[in-house]
């Protein structure tokens, strides 16, 4: 439940630096700025028009309407300017705060203002504060840093990785556990750090840490010098819990700027606007096939499987005016021929295309950035996919799609996988079809269609309670045997192949149990077959794999097409297994030779018979 928040406006400060600059120069078209204050310098806005730097702020911050309370300090000196500002741009003039100040030498310090705005305005709740004169080179959501807030048990600090030109020794920077994002270390301006994430005055305060530790710090500390927040930061962070969240820009603080980088500031857009030829993010993810060790993925157990050529799932991303999600003309379809027409499409393909896994999956991206303390960027794109993975055959199809909306969302906001680690990626992607969509799936398609190739998975329940993943390894210096894949052109709903073996799993079943840790020890055997170049192991691994497969779900689960593929593979000397949950087989023949015969003998029964061309 979102928690009631003050926004406090810091624009107290007294450095003159830009100001004397903008007084010196000689130029007739800078005489209406001088003795501005830095806030109210003019910079391009919205729609190009050009506005204070205080009303980008102001704009954003009324607009979101998340805030009970917007108030702004200042000095006594620039009161006046504030107050002409606040009655042309609807700001109550009665949130202005006046510190009493008059020059550089009588200033109180910024968390000194900061406090007197929660004093004098009777302020108890959760207080946003921000510089007024700090502007964001790109245009995010104040109401995803307020989520954020939301989720954690501790005060916040925004972030950002530095800009090639910047130094640390003009920020606050701050060590991260990128786990938790909690801040492990902040340091004000060093001359040096091995990082590059820094800290500006933007923060988030618990009502606590305003009405206890603020208070505290200042008794503690009357110079005006320590009365930063940098310093402030530096004395919090070892005694309470603060957090880490990272946005999509840098900031430039006007003040401390020269006139030449201002006019250079002044003429940028500040809110990103669709360009005229935008440019197109496209992912390609692939089929995987389960080559030993599946289903046990769902089950704590071991894995190896493959990523194929053969079969993709592909999105675009182009940034646009809106948001939009591309229905696929044939996936996705909302125009039939009549009646009939609607009826033996929907017979044969159900009513599950992917537009709904593009919606979900953005959802969920949003969601987890939000609560995972990756801001956002507020660009709005056009979505589309397209994919040739046959449905309902095993091979990761819907997840195929979801992986490659997530890669593409990840190119189009510039979130790498310092922001996002790889080995969180598989989990993403399976809350959004396990949580959103409540479809019943393992780690196992999500982890190979990231990784990509041969992967090793290991599931065992101690590394998915202690790191809440697995351990995943591509297994790259190895030789393939010449796979092949056969599926059903008819086949029934994969969803539907697991029974209740899962049930009887979580119960207990001793049979079960010892059934997933069998698929284990085959897993950990093809390894070493794989490493080995043992490809009669590998086949010798497939047939033990089905047929404990066989004996844990029984036959009428297996189905009947999915059992006459595999004894046709086994007719030609095939080593065979199911590569998913159902409606295609893997195989391994001893003589390669006889895949073509094989082929023809599959499609006189409907089946599709095709050699896989392995993805790394």
């Amino acid at each position: 439940m979102s928690r009631s928040m003050t926004c406090v406006i810091l624009v107290a400060g007294h450095s003159n630096y830009l100001e004397n600059q903008i007084r010196e120069a000689d130029n007739e078209a800078f005489q209406s700025l001088v003795g501005v204050p830095k806030a109210l310098l003019p910079v391009k806005g919205r729609n190009g028009k050009e506005c204070a730097i205080l009303d980008l702020w102001w704009n954003e911050l009324k607009e979101r309407r998340a805030f009970s309370n917007v108030y702004l300090v200042t000095n006594a000196d620039k009161y006046k300017y504030y107050e002409r500002w606040a009655t042309a741009s609807d700001f109550p003039v009665e949130n202005i705060v006046n510190d009493g100040s008059t020059t550089h030498g009588g200033r109180i310090g910024a968390v000194a203002d900061f406090h007197l705005a929660v004093k004098t305005k009777n302020i108890t709740g959760d207080v946003m504060v921000v510089s007024g004169d700090m502007l964001a080179n790109e245009d995010f959501e104040i109401n995803g840093v307020k989520r954020f807030f939301d989720h954690q048990n501790g005060d916040l600090l925004i972030y950002y990785d530095l800009h090639e030109g910047e130094s640390p020794s003009q920020r606050g920077m701050v060590e991260i556990d990128e786990s938790t994002k909690e801040i492990k270390t902040f340091k004000e301006k060093p001359a040096t750090w091995p990082g590059n994430h820094a800290s500006v005055v933007f923060y988030v305060f618990r009502a606590s840490t305003c009405q206890d530790l603020i208070p505290q710090y200042l008794t503690e500390n009357t110079d005006p010098k320590k009365r930063s927040f940098g310093c402030l930061m530096s004395w919090l962070v070892p005694k309470t819990k603060v957090y880490g969240m990272k946005v999509p820009t840098d900031f430039k603080l006007i003040g401390a700027t020269h006139l030449d980088e201002y006019l250079k500031v002044r003429n940028e857009a500040r809110y990103l606007v669709p360009p005229k030829d935008p440019k197109t993010f496209t992912v390609r993810a692939y089929a995987r096939v389960g080559v030993v060790g599946n289903p046990s993925d769902g089950f704590n157990g071991k894995t190896i499987a493959l990523s194929i050529e053969n079969f993709w799932a592909e999105v675009s991303v182009t940034e646009s005016e809106k948001l939009k999600l591309v229905p696929h003309p044939l996936n996705d379809p909302n125009e039939f021929g009549g009646l009939s027409d609607l009826f033996i499409i929907s017979k044969k393909e159900g009513y599950v295309g992917g537009l709904r896994l593009m919606q979900a999956t953005c959802k969920k991206f949003y969601e987890y950035c939000t609560k995972n303390g990756i801001a956002l960027s507020r660009r709005n794109f056009t979505m589309k996919y397209d994919t040739n993975i046959p449905r309902q055959v095993g091979l990761a199809g819907s997840s195929c799609i979801v992986t490659a909306c997530v890669k593409a969302l990840m190119l189009f906001f510039n979130i790498t996988e310092e922001d996002i680690p790889k080995h969180k990626i598989p989990s993403l992607i399976l809350s959004v079809e396990a949580e959103e969509l409540f479809i019943t799936a393992g780690l196992q398609d999500r982890v190979v269609q990231v990784y990509e190739g041969l992967v090793y998975m290991d599931f065992s329940k101690d590394l998915m309670e202690r790191d809440g993943h697995g351990h995943y390894e591509r297994l790259d210096q190895v030789t393939l045997p010449p796979f092949f894949l056969m599926y059903a052109s008819d086949p029934s709903d994969s969803g539907r192949i697991h029974s209740n073996v899962k049930e009887k799993w979580l119960n207990g079943d001793p049979t079960i149990v010892n059934g997933m840790k069998k698929f284990a020890e085959l897993t950990d055997q093809g390894r070493e077959a794989f490493t080995k170049g043992d490809f009669k192991k590998v086949g010798q691994l497939m047939d033990t794999n089905f047929n404990l497969r066989r004996e844990l779900y029984g036959d009428e689960c297996l189905g009947e097409k999915n059992l006459a593929m595999i004894e046709l593979g086994r007719s030609f000397g095939g080593h065979m297994k199911f590569p998913g949950s159902g409606g295609a087989v893997l195989g391994l023949l001893d003589d390669p030779s006889c895949l073509p015969e094989l082929t023809l003998s599959a499609q006189q029964q409907g089946f599709v018979c095709v050699p896989l061309y392995p993805h790394f």
